[in-house]
């Protein structure tokens, strides 16, 4: 049986001490959380457990996000060509200037890690990147993982072949790794007006 122990917001920038003295015989892990998440309490490194001389206790670095927040990139330019989705800084990308030719939507973990070596098999990811378009609309025209193609299962068996004219289409994928650089990809296009 594990006791989970909350960590609340107003231990997210100070030295915070677990107290394991009421702990008896019964708890054999101690699991812990921490709110906050993106406020400064993304690390377990000013935890400090101490007394529990019956338990034993395991921190994991994995945290439940318990925050109801998406980090957003506005970018005012309009898109074109090929554009880099780092999921470990974003899960929003919004080009806000008007579309000046079709993208190559690359998805990566950043300009250092690939997404293959950011997620492990069994976990997904799911983005959204956003285009505006004049009366000349562009579209995502391509879908790459860390620059090889993918073909994304899209919503309602199409693949896009043009964008919205006057409007903003956002495109959202889920990305579900299954293997060593093997996914499936969830993929939908949906206009804003």
């Amino acid at each position: 049986m594990a006791l989970p122990i909350t960590i609340p917001n107003s231990f997210a920038n100070a030295n915070a001490a677990i107290p394991l003295s009421q702990l008896d015989n019964n708890f054999s892990t101690v699991a812990v959380a921490i709110n906050g998440i993106g406020n400064g309490a993304e690390s377990l490194s000013n935890v400090n457990i101490t007394g529990g001389a019956a338990a034993n206790v395991t921190l994991s670095n994995t945290l439940l996000a318990n925050s109801n927040h998406e980090k957003v990139t506005i970018d005012a330019n309009g898109a074109a060509n090929t554009i880099n989705f780092d999921v470990n800084t974003q899960q929003v990308l919004l080009y806000t200037g008007n579309a000046s030719a079709n993208v190559t939507l690359n998805i990566r973990g950043n300009s250092s890690a690939s997404l293959n070596n950011t997620m492990a098999n069994g976990e997904a990811v799911t983005i959204a990147f956003g285009m505006t378009n004049n009366a000349t609309a562009k579209y995502v025209s391509l879908s790459q993982i860390d620059g090889t193609n993918v073909t994304p299962k899209w919503q309602g068996g199409t693949t896009p072949s043009a964008g919205n004219a006057n409007s903003t289409d956002f495109y959202t994928y889920t990305v579900i790794k299954t293997g060593n650089a093997t996914y499936t990809v969830l993929a939908a296009q949906t206009k804003f007006a």
